[in-house]
């Protein structure tokens, strides 16, 4: 008898006798198998090269000013959930706080099997509207917000990158740190010259240690220049270029005059948008991942 036709005896076991601990505990073997199922069907639907390293992502304020600012700290503690929810580890890699509140922009890795495979799902502008806490008048605001997802390169893949065709600068930390921020020149800025690709680091408790760290930042970002030149031909690619445009939305999260995450690519909505600022955004990768495979 195969696992799921005994939890389906099970459950009608303990209907008919009217047993409620029974009920409980088949249901949550129920959950456990389809949390199992859906991680084998997963793994069918990652079929990129790198889906399965690590993912380096990038929060940016867009239009909206501290209204902005403040979407991507939210969206920072969305990300960070999900990530230890599902077990993997976050490393913030460097962060420019806002004017007046949240965040300007970020840049952290996230460190676990799939994790890239999942985030690339999260690409493109995420949009906020809601009652802004900083407008005194009490008015609705809209917020927009980049997420740029990148592979981290594993050493197997070769990216050639000449020393001198880089300047390295370095800077005063701004960000927390405790004693050791505005200190010391341990932040790094790296600029590949021959692309004017510019990548920072300077979280990291030592100048060696965020050189390392924006390294490993540049070689996905000239991966990533390399794969979109290799493939800017391809008409599917046309598509995905479009979705992420700045403006062109990929998901929207309503908090007033309703309650509703809506996304745009596959139509999936939830009403509970705490529980998606919270972190549980699975559903909305699984639907995206099922779309991509079809």
């Amino acid at each position: 008898m195969s696992e799921a036709c005994y939890i389906n005896d099970m459950l009608e076991m303990a209907d008919n006798e009217g047993d409620e601990q029974l009920f409980h505990e088949v249901a949550g073997e129920l959950e456990d198998l389809w949390a199992r199922f859906q991680d084998y069907q997963l793994l069918i639907w990652f079929s990129g090269e790198h889906d399965k390293s690590d993912g380096i992502v990038s929060l940016h304020a867009g239009a909206g000013g501290t209204e902005a600012q403040d979407w991507v700290e939210m969206l920072l503690r969305m990300y960070t959930r999900w990530a230890e929810a599902s077990g993997y580890q976050v490393q913030l890699l460097d962060l420019l706080p806002g004017d007046e509140a949240g965040i300007k922009s970020v840049t952290f890795l996230v460190k676990g099997d799939y994790a890239y495979g999942k985030l690339k799902c999260e690409q493109g502008v995420h949009r906020l509207i809601r009652v802004s806490p900083f407008d005194a008048s009490g008015r609705r605001h809209t917020s927009f917000a980049s997420v740029n997802v990148l592979p981290e390169i594993s050493e197997e893949v070769e990216i050639k990158i000449n020393p001198e065709e880089l300047r390295i600068d370095t800077y005063r930390s701004s960000g927390a740190g405790g004693q050791h921020v505005n200190k010391t020149d341990s932040a790094v800025r790296i600029t590949h010259l021959p692309t004017g690709i510019v990548v920072q680091c300077q979280n990291e408790r030592s100048q060696h240690a965020n050189r390392l760290a924006a390294m490993k930042i540049l070689t996905a970002r000239l991966y990533e220049l390399k794969q979109k030149e290799m493939e800017e031909n391809l008409e599917n690619l046309k598509g995905d270029h479009k979705e992420i445009a700045w403006g062109s939305q990929i998901r929207t999260y309503t908090l007033n005059p309703f309650s509703l995450v809506k996304d745009h690519r596959t139509g999936m909505e939830e009403g509970n948008v705490q529980a998606v600022l919270d972190g549980k955004i699975d559903d909305f990768i699984y639907a995206c991942l099922a779309r991509k495979a079809q």
